[in-house]
């Protein structure tokens, strides 16, 4: 991927450093099984991307920096896709398209340009993921905030899950929304309804 980008050369310490970042034992959902599935809903939407390897390098980063404590993981996140982009030799330009991309996964806007919504789709896609594995990740992301008790998880989860169902539209592409859609309409009202 790096040369394919425009890198003089891949880089497996990078590599490495990224494996053992989603690797934390603090992890129960941002993890590599997390990653993997990224990559396999990338596959789906690759068509729909214009800079698919801009998105796979976004994704390699877009929870590298995840403590459950913080608001700040994405942003900490960008700015080292950013600076790990520029000291590899790529351009200004595709630092500053990668930066944005892992910023998208904050979530609190809607994307409008092709590549911010394939990467956004990809994220939010365990969404629309079949009802057991729904309920795995609910199950994953209790266990990452095991530290807030119950009725305060209860009442910040239940915003999360009502803020997308809100949406005219929770999928911003093509085939997700046609494919996603009403399954993780119904996964979040399944879930709410536990809550």
């Amino acid at each position: 991927m790096w040369t394919q980008l425009g890198a003089s050369s891949s880089n497996d310490e990078l590599y490495l450093r990224l494996v053992a970042c989603y690797a934390e034992s603090q992890r129960k959902y941002h993890t590599m099984q997390h990653l993997a599935e990224c990559f396999a809903h990338l596959a789906l939407l690759h068509d729909e991307a214009t800079r698919p390897l801009e998105i796979e390098l976004a994704l390699w980063f877009h929870d590298a920096i995840y403590k459950a404590r913080r608001k700040d993981n994405e942003a900490q996140s960008a700015d080292w896709a950013r600076a790990t982009v520029l000291s590899n030799g790529l351009s200004p330009d595709c630092a500053d398209r990668i930066h944005g991309l892992v910023l998208m996964t904050k979530h609190d806007a809607v994307p409008a340009e092709p590549d911010a919504r394939v990467m956004v789709d990809v994220d939010l896609g365990i969404l629309g993921a079949d009802p057991e594995r729904f309920d795995e990740y609910e199950q994953q992301v209790r266990q990452e905030y095991a530290w807030v008790p119950g009725l305060l998880y209860r009442r910040e989860r239940r915003k999360v899950l009502q803020q997308f169902a809100a949406r005219a539209q929770i999928y911003s592409t093509e085939h997700f929304h046609r494919a996603r859609e009403a399954v993780a309409r119904a996964n979040i009202a399944r879930s709410l309804a536990r809550l």
